[in-house]
């Protein structure tokens, strides 16, 4: 939700307001679908549940749909629980990710969740867009089932780095590596979005697997929105504020144990690197070689 912190981000301010120093424009209230978000895509293929505190996404032969919050944000953590595509979901893409809405010069984050055949493990790509340049995609294997249940996926995005987060497992970080005249998002605000939507020539197995319709419609089910972070047109000064939560030395780089379980994921469920692919890059890319 829009500036307001979740019933666990209160209790997270609380037990680190000893040590840390908070600036955030924020007001506690319930979260809905309706006061952060808009349809941007096929309004027939959204629902709202519980009052809107909940939202299931529709795919079918018709149509995908997908939802864009009603604000820009600079710098800040947005979150949100998702249920994805349950059963044979192959050829499904499941996106949440941040866009500046720019075209030759695009910032974006993104999670894309890749559908599967039945008894496959679902398959999460990632990809950072940096002034207008992509093609940084990495994938994992989800170590759980993410239909089964909702889980957290998170994007925390300061100054120092972007941290894309699988319930409390960082399994992406980018580092700001500017000095080293590697590009790093922090000039353009970005929109959160959504998507479901067919993708059946890339998705599965590189459009090997296509999309089964006697299975439709396909349901993805997301619920607790949280977007705490700098609103562009928002506070003066907001985003280059260093008293900003998210700014604090706690999140500026990995802890102890979200480095081990950061290594746990790359040894045991990394299964694309777009740093180590000498196919297409020969020379790893420049951020690579500096550390992402």
């Amino acid at each position: 939700m829009a500036l307001c912190l979740s019933l666990r981000s209160v209790a997270f301010f609380f037990l680190f307001f000893s040590f840390l120093s908070f600036s955030l424009p924020v007001s506690a209230r319930p979260a809905t679908f309706l006061q952060d978000f808009k349809v941007t895509w096929s309004e027939s293929h959204i629902r709202q549940i519980d009052g809107g505190r909940a939202i299931q996404l529709v795919l079918d032969q018709s149509s995908g749909c997908g939802f864009a919050s009603k604000m820009q944000y600079l710098f800040g953590r947005v979150s949100m629980k998702i249920k994805l595509v349950p059963g044979d979901s192959a050829g499904t893409v499941t996106a949440f990710y941040m866009n500046s809405n720019t075209d030759n010069i695009r910032d974006e984050l993104d999670f894309e969740f890749l559908g599967n055949r039945t008894g496959q493990p679902y398959t999460v790509q990632t990809n950072i867009y940096a002034h207008g340049k992509g093609d940084r995609e990495q994938r994992i294997n989800l170590w759980f089932d993410p239909s089964a249940d909702f889980h957290s996926y998170t994007i925390l995005w300061n100054h120092h780095h972007i941290v894309f987060y699988v319930d409390d497992v960082p399994i992406r970080v980018y580092k700001n590596n500017e000095a080293k005249g590697i590009p790093y998002p922090k000039f353009q605000s970005m929109g959160v979005y959504s998507t479901l939507w067919e993708a059946d020539d890339w998705a599965t197995r590189g459009g090997l697997e296509k999309i089964d319709w006697s299975k439709a419609p396909f349901y993805a089910y997301y619920k607790d929105f949280d977007i705490e972070g700098c609103p562009v047109p928002g506070p003066a000064n907001c985003a280059a504020n260093p008293s900003n939560w998210w700014e604090g030395t706690t999140y500026q780089s990995l802890n102890a144990v979200e480095a081990r379980k950061y290594r746990w994921v790359r040894i045991n469920h990394m299964i694309y690197d777009y740093c180590t692919d000498k196919s297409r890059y020969p020379v790893a890319p420049p951020e690579c070689m500096a550390g992402v």
